[in-house]
């Protein structure tokens, strides 16, 4: 990478949101970035998130809110319905002004082409089909050896690679990745009338909702308790979350033929993982999932993801010293995304023990806790 312009450089292993956030957050300083990704272009995973509040806050440092709002569904109210019908509301909070919604709900290829896009027009290249392979600090630089035997010698090496992080291994911080017993599945399907906002029902044994994602789209979800986490082939995972959604009355119901016709089906298993030593090796760091993974109750990890990538850029840009700005980055994330990811846990074990009404407070008070400067 040609820095002879004195510029400091950067290479970002995935092009995931904790990736090319980071790449813009790094380019609009002055940065040469370089992003690499494993998977193909246009490999997104996943049909839908939810961006909340600290996740607009930070989008906005970026210029990129907007969009995102404009693009997916504004909300402010996530209504918890208990398993005996009542509906628990919880209003969330407005971080980036009272006359703009305090979360989007958005297609996943959306944001990852409001993200990209942002991060070519300010200089930064991604690159496909590749990663790395093999890294070696040296003296304030790293070398990174890539599976294309090319090499790569930069001032800075993040590893947004997800939960299951290659450059976590390479630089020796061991995370096990936990599964807590759930089966999250979610299918797209035409959004209700009556679907302005997040939905939860908690069934007997099953909880499932509804996340509006545009106008038109939004994408129901079941979390199904107390299985392993197997594989089913994609052509029966319609019918088979139709059924599970079969005990479910009311609006849920409702969309059940939906489901039952929808093409676009995923299903994924409850995971975390937590790096609980340092989460950087000389300037080699692992941000996102690839440090801090939570389970998808809190509907955060996407926050925690695009904060990283903003608190990562400023910290460098206050310290030259990239080890003292990277252990500063650390001290400003570690606590919360703890608090994060442990909660998710927590919630996970009450829903499946049946205790809904003991998970909403807690969501409640997480959501206010996030909503304190990243």
């Amino acid at each position: 990478m040609d820095n002879s312009d004195g510029a400091r450089s950067a290479l970002i292993v995935g092009a995931g949101i904790a990736g090319l956030t980071t790449a813009s957050a790094l380019a609009r300083r002055g940065w040469l970035v370089e992003v690499i990704e494993a998977g193909g272009e246009g490999a997104t995973a996943g049909w839908g998130l939810s961006l909340t509040g600290p996740s607009l806050r930070a989008l906005d440092g970026l210029g990129l809110a907007d969009q995102c709002l404009a693009t997916g569904y504004g909300m402010s109210v996530i209504t918890n319905v208990d398993a005996n019908g009542v509906a628990i509301p919880i209003e969330l909070p407005r971080l980036i002004g009272q006359d703009r919604p305090a979360m989007v709900g958005i297609a996943r290829p959306e944001l990852h082409r409001i993200l990209r896009t942002e991060a070519l027009r300010l200089g930064a290249r991604i690159r496909y089909g590749l990663s790395v392979s093999h890294l070696d600090p040296g003296d304030g630089r790293v070398r990174a050896e890539l599976t294309d035997a090319t090499v790569r010698t930069v001032d800075l090496l993040v590893g947004a690679d997800g939960i299951r992080s290659v450059v976590r291994d390479l630089i020796g911080r061991p995370a096990p990745i936990r599964y807590h017993g759930q089966m999250v599945w979610r299918a797209l399907v035409p959004r209700p009338d009556w679907a302005t906002g997040i939905h939860t029902f908690a069934g007997a044994v099953h909880q499932a909702g509804v996340v509006p994602i545009s106008p038109s789209q939004a994408y129901v979800f079941l979390t199904e308790n107390g299985v392993r986490p197997d594989v089913l082939p994609d052509a029966g995972l319609a019918p088979r979350m139709a059924d599970l959604l079969a005990p479910f009355t009311g609006r849920v119901a409702e969309i059940r033929p939906q489901v039952a016709r929808s093409d676009s089906v995923v299903r994924r298993p409850a995971q975390t993982a937590f790096v609980d030593t340092s989460w950087f090796d000389g300037t080699s760091v692992v941000i996102g999932d690839a440090a801090h993974a939570p389970s998808p109750q809190m509907a955060s990890g996407a926050a925690l993801a695009i904060e990283d990538g903003l608190v990562l850029a400023q910290e460098l840009d206050r310290c030259q010293d990239t080890r003292k700005a990277l252990k500063a980055f650390m001290d400003r994330r570690r606590e919360r995304c703890a608090v994060l990811v442990k909660t998710s846990v927590a919630i996970a074990g009450l829903e499946q023990e049946q205790r809904h009404r003991d998970a909403y407070p807690l969501i409640e008070a997480c959501h206010q806790r996030m909503a304190l400067p990243a």
